[in-house]
């Protein structure tokens, strides 16, 4: 096999590596969507067993279930609370109070997805 052949086939096989990383995740993760100056919207994925680490929402905003599931919602002070989200089902949530952290894991075996749409402040002359 002459060299530039095997060249080809080695970069091949490298570029569907990527993909099937990219088709078959196994962290949890975020993926941006977009953002202007009203919303800032993401996907987040949370694999079975996997948490996400300790963070707060300044905004309000809109929760898709895309792929539900139960989450376990872990407040820094130890305290655990259930959050449901349904398939197609859109949730309001809103900002989290001042300095309060929490941290959410999956405790089951499949894959969580929810569309994430954080409200910026509104402009009330623009609002609908």
């Amino acid at each position: 096999m002459n060299i530039v052949r095997f060249l080809w086939l080695l970069s091949l096989a490298y570029c569907n590596l990527l993909q099937s990383e990219e088709l078959s995740p196994t962290q949890t993760h975020r993926v941006f969507q977009f953002e202007n100056e009203h919303v800032r919207v993401w996907k987040t994925i949370i694999m079975p067993h996997q948490p996400l680490k300790m963070h707060r929402h300044d905004c309000a905003r809109v929760v898709v279930g895309l792929k539900g599931g139960t989450l376990t919602k872990i407040e820094q002070t130890g305290e655990t609370s259930d959050l449901n989200f349904e398939s197609g089902i859109a949730y309001w949530l809103t900002e989290d109070p001042p300095g309060i952290l929490h941290g959410d894991i999956n405790e089951s075996d499949e894959p969580i997805e929810v569309m994430v749409i954080e409200l910026k402040a509104l402009d009330t002359k623009n609002s609908f």
